[in-house]
């Protein structure tokens, strides 16, 4: 798949801001404890990639109704949906200077209809790659790969699912608001996005493929 950066600017892939919030206290002291005994960059965003998606449950599987959208209230609190385990994901990664970028596809819900669902992409040897972090369960094996994708799902174009092309630096606003929003996940499960708008005009620089 061809991918869109949404600025060409690579250094936006390590910026902080609200959600992404690696100069926190906690996001530093998470990844300083991941990076001890790491031989390099690669092998610290493996072990970063397998806290987040076996150490921080899915709010969704364990049951937790609390919305987390900020990336140091997910590691302190140890919960949260897709989107905010990529931002907790996408912190620790740049607080050790990958840059990371957000990324979504559109999937069937369980429930009838689409929603939104959350990755990220690591930039490594000059190429992207896409990691889903949202946690294992029965009949899904996600895993870090920087040869080949293994997300955990596979969009299928004939159920009107999709993976939208650009790389955010940012959460897109509707996931974000979403998030920000909502005081519970029973209430954030009905106002979650089925679809995000693209603006080409935005995405400024094309990439290679994944």
């Amino acid at each position: 798949m061809e991918t869109l950066q949404n600025t060409a600017d690579l250094s936006a892939y390590l910026v902080a801001d609200e959600a992404i919030d690696h100069h926190h206290a906690v996001v530093r002291e998470t990844a300083a404890r991941l990076a001890k005994g790491v031989a390099d960059s690669y092998e610290y965003a493996r072990a970063a990639y397998e806290f987040v998606r076996d150490a921080i449950p899915h709010s969704q599987d364990s049951g937790d109704h609390r919305v987390t959208w900020r990336a140091s209230d997910v590691l302190t609190l140890r919960t949260g949906i897709c989107y905010a385990k990529s931002h907790a994901l996408t912190a620790l990664l740049r607080a050790e200077d990958i840059p990371t970028a957000l990324c979504y596809q559109r999937l069937s819900h369980d429930e009838g209809g689409h929603a939104v669902h959350g990755l990220v992409a690591v930039r490594f040897n000059g190429a992207w790659h896409r990691q889903d972090p949202r946690g294992n369960k029965p009949g899904v094996d996600a895993r870090f790969s920087l040869d080949g994708e293994r997300l955990a799902w596979i969009p299928d174009p004939d159920a009107g699912e999709l993976d939208y092309p650009v790389l955010y630096a940012e959460p897109h606003p509707a996931v974000l608001g979403a998030l920000k929003a909502a005081p519970d996940r029973a209430r954030l499960c009905r106002t979650l996005p089925d679809a995000l708008v693209i603006d080409p005009a935005g995405s400024r620089e094309r990439t290679p493929p994944l």
